[in-house]
């Protein structure tokens, strides 16, 4: 279903942990669908137990009542969700932002498991980083810092 205030509305509904993405950059959104007079959006979490699905709920309700829709909220689970769904816009919004976007997932498991420095320091550009935790401000992120200009920042893992 492609209703252009209703696209345009879900493009307005951030990530509350990343707040520069939409959820449409992350690649929540699986479908839109209208039941009569109801929009029905299916969402799919990022990882399982992902305590913002709530959140995004609500606000994607707010949105479509702002715009005069009322809505519900499907959960869907399978398949799940990957980094592969975040879109390009997406991806540069996030080094933007100071978060390492996802690399393919054979970079990303030498990355963090054989310490090789493959993930780009979102500050200086260089690629002599070191991976300081396993777990970053989310369970989705690892903390990695730069060597070159001594800044930490997250990494987004791939997640396929």
């Amino acid at each position: 279903m492609e209703n252009e205030s209703i696209m345009k509305a879900l493009w307005t509904v951030t990530d509350p942990e990343i707040p520069v993405l939409s959820i449409m950059d992350m690649g929540v959104v699986r479908q839109v669908d209208m039941e009569n007079d109801l929009v029905v959006v299916s969402i799919t979490p990022t990882y399982s137990g992902c305590p913002a699905m709530d959140t995004i709920g609500d606000d994607i309700k707010k949105a479509l009542k702002e715009e005069g829709y009322q809505s519900r909220v499907k959960l869907v689970l399978a398949p799940a969700w990957t980094t592969d769904w975040i879109t390009e816009r997406g991806r540069k919004k996030l080094a933007e932002y100071g978060i390492a976007p996802p690399m393919e997932e054979a970079a990303d498991k030498a990355a963090l498991i054989d310490g090789e420095r493959l993930v780009k320091c979102t500050h200086c550009g260089s690629t002599n980083t070191r991976m300081i935790s396993q777990f970053g401000s989310t369970a989705c992120k690892a903390l990695f810092q730069c060597n070159e200009c001594d800044e930490p920042f997250d990494y987004f893992k791939c997640l396929k």
